[in-house]
């Protein structure tokens, strides 16, 4: 789904519409469940992929009944962060939207008074591609949909090559500019540098993440020993915040956002 050029979700008012409208619906689904007495025994779920094709025969009747809704929804949706110099999306091994959102942890990093030597950001938690041309705040909440807060970790050499490792067992991850692995088809590491260096075992490298890998999740448990944790909770720290901070400082200087696959995950 990430290689659909023709996506187009985050453009279409009426598709930010609906998903506003499924999101209210839920909660009050949940609350009145939980007020009934009710339990949920089971979840079944469809992909449905909402995009402008719904603007181009609309129903009047629909068109009216959201109308009291799009002010709202546009005007948080529809801010325009920055600029982007083209299509990004993500895929393994390495893509440009990986690329740059372990990049922009890396950035952010002086905000807390940290100077992480890399960054890692996990490809399950990227929900969207992001489009060439303007990016709203709602296209960057579409890519950052979850609640998923930037941390700061220290991992000793030994730590940090396991979780190389484990990064070549789920067939790549999001790492920032100067870390450079090798991995074989089959999913195993055959090398690991770190901006010209080899990995030093009894090394401390500080690393900025977001919380739910630091946590030990999406198969990353070397994070797990790790030390010295900066996480801060307050939700101005969300990724979606962060990201829509570094688009803004872009802007300001006159600068289009770009990324590159550059050779960070190679496989042989």
């Amino acid at each position: 789904m990430r290689k659909r050029k023709e996506k187009t979700v985050g453009t279409s008012s009426v598709a930010r519409l609906v998903k506003a409208a499924l999101a209210l619906l839920l909660a009050a689904t949940a609350v009145s469940c939980a007020s009934g007495g009710y339990t949920v025994t089971e979840i079944t779920r469809s992909r449905i992929l909402v995009d402008e094709r719904y603007d181009k025969m609309p129903d009047a009747g629909a068109a009216a009944m959201i109308e009291p809704y799009r002010q709202v929804v546009d005007s948080i949706m529809c801010p325009v962060m920055g600029f982007s110099a083209k299509y990004m999306s993500a895929e393994r091994p390495e893509s440009e939207l990986s690329n740059l959102l372990a990049d922009i942890l890396v950035w952010a990093g002086k905000d807390y008074n940290e100077k992480p030597v890399m960054g890692v950001y996990n490809m399950g938690g990227i929900r969207a591609s992001l489009p060439k041309g303007k990016v709203t705040y709602g296209d960057v909440l579409e890519v950052a949909p979850f609640e998923n807060k930037i941390c700061f970790i220290t991992l000793k050499g030994e730590s940090l090559i396991r979780l190389f490792e484990q990064m070549a067992g789920t067939g790549g991850e999001g790492v920032s500019y100067g870390v450079e692995l090798l991995i074989t088809s089959d999913k195993r590491l055959l090398s690991a540098r770190l901006n010209g260096e080899e990995i030093k075992s009894d090394a401390e490298y500080r690393i900025a993440t977001i919380d739910y890998l630091a946590q030990g999740n999406d198969k990353m448990t070397a994070f797990t020993e790790g030390y010295n944790l900066n996480s801060p909770k307050e939700e101005s720290n969300d990724t979606r915040y962060i990201i829509s901070a570094y688009f803004k400082a872009m802007m300001a200087q006159g600068k289009t956002v770009d990324s590159n696959v550059e050779g960070r995950i190679r496989k042989k």
